[in-house]
This record gives C-alpha cells, structure tokens and sequence, in this order.
C-alpha cells in the first residue's frame, strides 16, 4: 500500500516533496520533467511560454531522475541535462547533504540527455573520472567526437559500456537494465531503463516512437514494474502546427490512454507522464487535458517526487 507524505521547504527550486513508498536508503527523485528544450522555449512567444511565473520557470527543469543511495552518500543521475547544475543542487538541498555524484545513465545522444556532461569538464566541475554508463554506439559517439571526447581524454568521465538486457549492479540493492527502444537514433541508440531496488522496480522511459513499433508490449511491461516514467512529450497533434508530426513521432498522451484504456486503477496508477513538450497543456494544472489525465487514472510527474525502492 503506498503512503503519502508531504514536506514543505523554503529552499529555492524546490517547494515540496512527495514521498511514495515505504522510505528506505535507496530512492528515485524527479529532477526534470521537461521536454530537451526546457521550458520557457527558445523562440517561443506563444503564452505557454512568455505568461510564466518565476516560480513557475524554477520548476521547469529538463527530463532527469537522480537516483540515491544514503548507505553509501552518493548517487546516480538518469541522463545529463543542460540543467544539471540545478538538478543535483535541488538533490542536496533536499537530502541536506552533499551527495557524490558516483555516475551518469544515458538515453540517448539528444540534446537534453546527454549535453549537461559539459558541466564536467574544466571549464565548470573539473570531475575526477565520474562513471558515464552508455550502450555501444552511445560510447563511441562520446569518445570520437569533441568535445565530449575531451572529458574522456581528461578522465573527467570514465566511459562503462552497457549491453542490453544485461543487468548493471550498483550495489547489492541496486541494479539497472539498460532496454532498446525505437526512437530517432542519429548519433547513438536509445534505450529505457529498470531501476531495480530491495522492494520495488521502476522504468524510465523519457523517449521512444509510437508505441505499435516497439518490440515489447507497454501492458506487459506495466506488470513488471511499480512505477513507469515514461514519455509524454505531446498531448495530442494540436500543439505542433510548425514542423512534419512525421519527424517527432512520440505516442500521444492520448494514443497511451486509448492503448491503455482496459487495465485496472491500479496499473494505471504506476504511470508518472514526463519529457513534457513548452507546448503540452499537461503542464498547466487547472486545465482540461490535465484533469482528463488525472481522472483516468495516470499521475503526471513533478518535481519534488521521491519513489523509494
């Protein structure tokens, strides 16, 4: 049975916290809910953008999760964002520490996945051989192109090669399996990844193409998991007039519901929407889309969630 706390915080950047599960050592915290290009959106007038509070604009970080273990003060980050200042600042502030930053999982080679690691390099953190887990293409995107294969050269990053499917053990409580998608793979592959605690599983999934091209089905996954983040970048085609929807084919919120219509409160209630486009009126609490989303059964993601496992 899940329990529900919430705290309250005069911290900047972070003005709550809600705890899912039974609190343990080991937690999935939401760092980032946005879409790569963060929100307010770069050459975006339109009032999704421009009538943002500051507030607002503070909690409008890029798609992450940090993943902490206190036994051991360190934790893991679930992509590098161009936020990842913030991101692991919000971490510390909330765990009233300062946590070691142990590693980085990556997705995938976009933009809002995999640029943070800049902050890396000497110009910014100066890390001393931070662990950088990639699949195979993902890795040798990194280490034969600048500037990223500076930080390897430097050992700012230590590159560990990722198989699919094949377990990555952290500690003995923690582990990660790194699972291909389909997605637009220019520079690298795309995976999802299990998060597999003492209790309980979870799956990130920020990006991935229609659901039907997937080799797995999303209802069976929902069986093995207890919470699933997974991408909901657009919330139908009425938000992008300006580009071929052919070239962003992400499964709309509403392609999810509809494919997800028949299963239980129960399993609709592991699903946590993110990677939310500056566009998508899920963003905007008191709006129609959002309550017919939360009327159904699925949870949209914030910043401030803890997920303990």
């Amino acid at each position: 049975m899940r329990r529900y706390k919430v705290y309250f915080f005069l911290i900047p950047l972070f003005y709550f916290q809600i705890i899912i599960g039974q609190k343990s050592s080991f937690s999935i915290n939401i760092l980032g809910t946005i879409q790569d290009g963060g929100s307010p959106h770069i050459g975006c007038n339109k009032k999704c953008c421009k009538l943002l509070s500051q507030e607002e604009k503070n909690k409008r970080l890029v798609s992450s999760l940090g993943l902490v273990d206190l036994e051991n003060n360190k934790f893991f980050l679930f992509d590098a964002t161009p936020d990842i200042e913030k991101q692991i600042r919000l971490l510390n502030n909330n765990f009233k520490k300062q946590l070691k930053l142990e590693g980085i999982f990556l997705t995938h080679a976009h933009i809002g996945h995999y640029s943070g690691l800049m902050y890396l390099g000497k110009e910014a953190l100066g890390a001393n051989r931070v662990n950088v887990f990639a699949m195979q293409r993902m890795s040798n995107f990194l280490k034969n192109n600048g500037p990223w294969s500076q930080l390897v050269d430097d050992q700012n990053i230590l590159i560990k090669k990722m198989t699919e499917n094949k377990n990555v053990v952290l500690n003995k409580n923690i582990s990660v399996i790194p699972v291909k998608v389909p997605h637009r793979d220019e520079f690298s592959e795309t995976v999802g990844f299990y998060i597999k605690g003492i209790n309980k599983t979870a799956l990130f999934l920020p990006d991935i193409d229609k659901w039907n091209k997937w080799n797995k089905s999303l209802i069976k996954v929902l069986k093995d998991v207890d919470f699933a983040f997974i991408d909901a970048t657009f919330y139908d085609n009425k938000e992008i007039n300006n580009r071929d929807i052919s070239e962003i084919p992400h499964p709309f919120v509403i392609e999810t519901m509809n494919l997800l219509k028949d299963l239980s409160i129960s399993e609709k209630k592991k699903i946590y929407l993110i990677h939310l486009n500056h566009t998508n009126p899920l963003l905007d609490a008191s709006s129609q889309e959002y309550k017919k989303v939360i009327n159904f059964g699925f949870n949209i993601a914030q910043i401030g969630m803890s997920f303990y496992l």
